[in-house]
């Protein structure tokens, strides 16, 4: 076994799933540790570092939605992939907008899960090349690019595991516009051009943008975006 596909933290209510994917994911070559409710995955996490986290979203008590939603309030930015039988359109926005990264309905076939997992692990990646820019200056505010970490002087502002996602590949090349659809396809599966906008808008907020007139994410008409930092 080799340990190159990260560390997972399976988190399900159900005992005998909960087995099994941490039986094929540790044959796929993950290191894997299980919790069976949200209350347990704060131990683990608090006790190990995971790269993604598997979470079921309908569980007794601590639903993985609230789950999710207070990791993000806390700062934590752990990559989260749902695996669910909820499967409607409006419990895939649901799931998104709770700061979930990628949604697998159940039934599912093992090996998607798989592909699933390792794409979340290259997207959130930082690149570690020589040419990298290792900072980025928006006004009061600094984007630590490799570490995915934005400051205000000595505060860090929050952002959201996508927020990061989409900065980070903004950041790799200033100035450059990048599409909507390549935008959509760095923050996952199934996600839309308007679902883009939407984080978008967010992360300008956050960069102190104004959002009639931005400076530093504007918009490239009949395009998408580009990151025109001040250094």
């Amino acid at each position: 076994m080799t340990e190159q596909n990260g560390h997972v933290l399976v988190v399900d209510d159900d005992r005998r799933l909960r087995e099994l994917l941490t039986k094929f994911l540790k044959d796929a070559g993950f290191r894997v540790q299980a919790a069976a409710m949200a209350a347990e995955a704060r131990i683990q996490l608090a006790a190990q570092h995971f790269d993604v986290m598997v979470l079921d979203i309908m569980m007794p008590g601590e639903t993985g939605l609230d789950f999710t939603k207070s990791l993000r309030e806390g700062g934590n930015q752990i990559p989260i992939l749902y695996l669910t039988a909820r499967d409607s359109v409006e419990d895939r926005i649901e799931g998104f907008d709770s700061g979930g990264d990628d949604y697998l309905p159940k039934p599912f076939e093992p090996a998607e899960l798989v592909s699933r997992l390792r794409a979340i692990l290259r997207r959130v990646a930082p690149k570690k090349t020589q040419d990298i820019i290792p900072h980025l200056v928006f006004g009061d505010l600094v984007f630590h690019i490799e570490d995915g970490i934005l400051q205000d002087k000595e505060t860090q502002v929050f952002l959201s595991s996508t927020e990061i996602i989409l900065l980070r590949t903004m950041a790799q090349s200033p100035r450059q516009p990048f599409s909507r659809e390549d935008l959509a396809q760095r923050i996952g599966h199934r996600v839309t051009d308007r679902a883009v906008d939407v984080q978008i808008t967010r992360l300008r907020k956050k960069i102190g943008d104004d959002s009639k007139q931005p400076r530093f994410i504007q918009t490239v008409r009949h395009i998408g975006y580009a990151l025109c930092p001040d250094s």
